[in-house]
């Protein structure tokens, strides 16, 4: 049997082949960190698309000649979009599956981004709508790509190596920043702002390609061996998600009764609105900080764009340190509660630091605050690793769908309310202190109404075509 050979007797289900046990000798592929890493990949192009518009919104208010206010709902036209989109997108990978659906969804999400960088051809008006709707079709199209990352982690990973999976692709958001905002600021400066969403749109379109390619369920990969299978498999991976029973299951499901019964869960409702608090200090980051550097601080784009990946480097760290701190705690013996709140707890409490810049005396002072803000805000990022531990087997993608739901009307509220803040005032400073004070509540609501984490079994949600009397 060579690396990559699965059981292939033909008279077993998938469930009975991955529960075959393993030759004694067989080495263990690592095909899972391939999948992470095409989740990172992916989620880092994902969170650049998105944050497109905080490199090149002073560039735009200038050429357009809007004001914050305008621009505030600019940023949200893509939150609205992407917030509506997220149950429609978990539906649609709980029944055609991860590979096809997020194929689609990058392939459109990135067309759409490359067609902003035609807007100008059009009067100012005319490009200021234009940019409305084609914000809002990015935010449409990225709708699944979250619920599929926490579907596809709890696919591959067992329970002790999925807080630091769900911390690789969830610290795409602070790659992004390191990686592309630079790059962003510089073609902004040296090209015009129109050139940043075509290069960013054509980069998601080649990889849309390379994902068709790469990703596999782990039954059907060519790469995992049976090792490996039988490896995640005993950790409690959902290794058969997609096999033909589960996929019945899941097309059976009641999705208005499923999300009834996940809004009943006092677990599941904390945890939806201690990720809209989180959230709100990723909005501020992937809308307004590049912008607070500039009109705040007093930086040139450029300088405002590699200044503001060093958070960012922050961030990352603390995200991956995170992550592999939870998973620490869980394999010493700890219960999944501990060892996911721990980090949560302690990291936005270390983020509500963002505040003090409001004292500080110089730039370098802020940029170091910033970091250490940013740090914390990685380690408490374990939302979506907590979303693969409770989401139910059979509504995986729907389960994260609603808490990304509720996690992204923070990108409604927070650019409009900062917006706000900013053009009353005349200043950042209760911008910063409307961000860590929801860092304190994120705190609260996983301290204090959360309670034990644990997966949900539907009750409810479940409608057999069998037992309503057959099919109709």
């Amino acid at each position: 049997m060579n690396s990559v050979d699965k059981p292939s007797n033909p008279g077993l289900s998938s469930a009975e082949n991955y529960a075959a046990p393993a030759t004694a000798t067989a080495r263990v592929t690592h095909t899972r960190y391939l999948i992470v890493a095409l989740l990172f990949i992916a989620s880092t192009l994902n969170n650049a698309d998105r944050a497109i518009l905080s490199i090149t919104g002073t560039a735009i208010q200038n050429d357009f000649g809007i004001d914050a206010i305008t621009l505030g709902y600019l940023f949200a036209s893509f939150a609205w979009a992407y917030m509506l989109a997220q149950i429609p997108g978990g539906w649609l990978i709980d029944r055609f599956g991860s590979k096809k659906v997020y194929a689609v969804s990058l392939f459109v999400w990135s067309f759409t981004t490359f067609l902003q960088g035609f807007v100008p051809a059009f009067g100012v008006a005319s490009a200021i709508v234009a940019l409305f709707f084609l914000r809002i079709c990015v935010g449409i199209a990225e709708g699944p790509a979250y619920p599929n990352n926490s579907r596809v982690v709890a696919t591959w990973f067992p329970a002790a190596e999925r807080g630091t999976a769900a911390a690789i692709f969830n610290s795409s958001q602070y790659a992004a920043a390191v990686i592309f905002t630079p790059l962003m600021a510089w073609i902004t400066h040296s090209f015009g702002w129109p050139h940043v969403y075509i290069v960013m749109g054509l980069l998601g379109i080649v990889l849309s390609g390379g994902w068709l390619l790469c990703y596999h369920q782990p039954a059907d990969h060519p790469w995992a061996n049976r090792a490996e299978l039988d490896y995640i498999t005993r950790g409690g991976a959902l290794v058969d998600i997609e096999n033909k029973g589960n996929r019945t299951r899941a097309q059976s499901v009641d999705a208005w009764a499923c999300i009834k019964e996940l809004l009943s869960s006092r677990m599941m409702l904390g945890i939806y609105a201690g990720q809209y608090f989180i959230t709100t200090i990723v909005y501020f980051f992937l809308t307004w900080f590049p912008i607070y550097l500039v009109k705040a601080l007093h930086m040139p784009i450029l300088k405002a764009g590699l200044i503001a990946s060093t958070p960012a480097i922050g961030g990352f760290l603390g995200g991956i340190l995170g992550g592999i701190l939870s998973d620490a705690l869980l394999r010493r013996g700890y219960s999944t509660t501990v060892a996911r709140k721990v980090p949560i707890v302690v990291g936005l409490l270390l983020s509500t630091s963002i505040v003090a810049c409001n004292w500080a005396s110089t730039q370098t002072m802020v940029v170091v605050i910033m970091g250490l803000a940013f740090f914390g805000k990685g380690v408490g990022s374990l939302g979506w690793t907590v979303v693969s531990d409770t989401s139910p087997k059979e509504a995986a993608g729907l389960s994260g769908a609603l808490f990304n739901t509720f996690a992204n009307v923070a990108g409604i509220t927070t650019p409009i309310v900062i917006g706000y803040i900013v053009q009353l005032t005349g200043s950042f400073d209760g911008a910063l202190i409307y961000v860590a004070a929801n860092a304190a509540l994120a705190v609260f609501s996983f301290l204090f109404i959360v309670g034990k984490i644990e997966r949900v079994q539907l009750t409810r949600s479940l409608r057999h075509p069998a037992s309503a009397g057959g099919a109709q």
